[in-house]
């Protein structure tokens, strides 16, 4: 499994929700001055969700072309 393929699976509206994420946390990386460790913290948080968004994304997909070959 690719993870260079996963984003090529997502609807707009899921592309557009993991862009959204992307934007407010770099906005809130960059712009506001938090401390070292809940930058950290909020990278890995934001990182973590954008992957489970599109292991799901190609689990379901994947799921659809077996539904279908069946």
């Amino acid at each position: 499994m690719s993870f260079g393929n996963s984003l090529k699976s997502l609807g707009r509206v899921q592309e557009a929700l993991v862009f959204g994420l992307m934007f407010v946390t770099m906005v809130a990386l960059f712009y506001f001055d938090f401390d070292f460790t809940l930058k950290i913290g909020v990278a890995i948080l934001a990182f973590t969700i954008i992957m489970l968004i599109s292991i799901a994304s190609q689990l379901l997909s994947m799921q659809k072309e077996t539904a279908n070959g069946v």
